[in-house]
């Protein structure tokens, strides 16, 4: 997302002497990507972020398939994942890909016992239940329900709970998120005809610096493993920084929904992008106002993408028997559409109160245990008559 941001203190040129009140220097760090040809921040540590004083064991957590070739429409109850108190581990990976991993979690406690960075991966939360606060090395981001959280690779934060009961929805994916190209000029600015702007995103601020030596552990994926890193000074130990590469927070609530006289194609629900996969929000919208409209989507074939829609709330008015937190996969190969009867009952229908968040990706997923555990075994059939 190319916005500038800064916060706290910086020098009034790059790459030049910065010092402490003690007359000591302060460490410069460029947090870039896709080498030094992307996005990147800038910033100034207190100590030298690199001074690392153990590495412990490192586990394997890259997922498992059990169902590596699937052709059956499949309906998970994502509700039925059981909540755990840490973080990583409440993490668990339904569908997955080499390009996306897409998580479930139902943490019940703060993620403060230590750090976390992904090395491999950005990370795309969605927030279905909880409020708290995301804190990283650039600053905290307030979240409540219905709030995306972009969190760019390689970033460590931490994330404090306000609450027990918290549902997040977690795309880890292995390409650079953005938002959607056709939304934005050639400097990068949200166009007018753009659903949402800059306006509406959720920025870092009350950038929190912490001047302390000892160990402090950071967790790091990287090449499915999670490693156990142990660091001399805080990670939280920035003054100021400046740039285009951080993490942000938007709302689903502000996403502005395209409607017109006839049933829209679901891109004029996209938000996010990467090449290889789309994330969109569907929202409460007015219903097409051509006389003989059908509001319900027609049936439409599956050829390129995986079709994954995440049920957040609402009336879902072209499924039957969804509830919130349900996650439906519509595979390549086979069409899908509306239920039966849904398609006839939705005409002269004026509005829609659904949401939800589709990631539709473009290479096929691979189902865990885990996901086959909550499958419904039988919505592959949902459609005869």
């Amino acid at each position: 997302m190319p916005l500038y941001h800064k916060l706290g203190k910086i020098p009034p040129k790059r790459h030049t002497i910065f010092k402490k009140k003690d007359g000591s220097l302060h460490y410069e760090q460029l947090f870039g990507t896709i080498g030094f040809d992307g996005m990147s921040s800038l910033m100034y540590h207190l100590h030298r972020p690199t001074m690392v004083k153990d590495a412990g064991k490192s586990f394997d957590v890259s997922p498992k398939a059990m169902v590596s070739h699937n052709i059956k429409s499949r309906l998970l109850k994502g509700f039925e994942v059981e909540p755990m108190n840490d973080y990583l581990e409440s993490r668990s990976v339904m569908l997955f890909n080499s390009d996306v991993h897409i998580s479930l979690a139902a943490p019940k406690k703060s993620l403060t016992d230590y750090f976390y960075k992904n090395a491999d991966a950005d990370e795309l939360l969605f927030v279905h239940k909880g409020t708290g606060v995301l804190k990283t090395m650039l600053g905290e981001i307030k979240f409540e329900y219905g709030d995306y959280l972009v969190i760019p690779r390689g970033m460590i934060y931490q994330i404090t709970f306000e609450t027990q009961e918290n549902r997040l929805l977690i795309a880890e994916s292995y390409h650079p998120i953005y938002t959607p190209k056709r939304y934005r000029n050639w400097f990068g600015q949200h166009l007018e005809h753009s659903p949402f702007c800059e306006r509406d995103f959720k920025l870092p601020q009350n950038l929190q610096t912490y001047d302390e030596k000892g160990d402090f552990v950071i967790k790091i994926k990287k090449q499915g493993q999670l490693h156990h890193l142990v660091y001399a000074s805080h990670p939280f130990d920035v003054v100021g920084w400046d740039g285009y590469n951080y993490p942000y927070g938007f709302s689903i609530h502000n996403f502005e929904p395209i409607t017109g006289r006839v049933h829209q194609p679901p891109p004029v629900h996209q938000t996010f992008e990467t090449s290889a996969f789309v994330v969109c929000s569907f929202v409460p919208r007015l219903y097409d106002y051509h006389p003989q409209s059908i509001p319900a989507p027609y049936n439409h074939s599956n050829i390129d993408s995986d079709e994954v829609l995440y049920y957040v709330d609402g009336d879902f008015m072209s499924r039957k028997n969804i509830d919130k937190g349900y996650i439906s996969l519509h595979p390549a190969g086979i069409p899908h559409g509306p239920h039966p009867g849904t398609y006839e009952a939705s005409i002269g229908k004026s509005k829609t109160e659904e949401l939800a968040v589709m990631i539709d990706t473009f290479r096929p997923l691979q189902l865990t245990k885990a996901a086959m555990d909550i499958d419904d075994g039988k919505y592959y059939k949902s459609w005869l008559e």
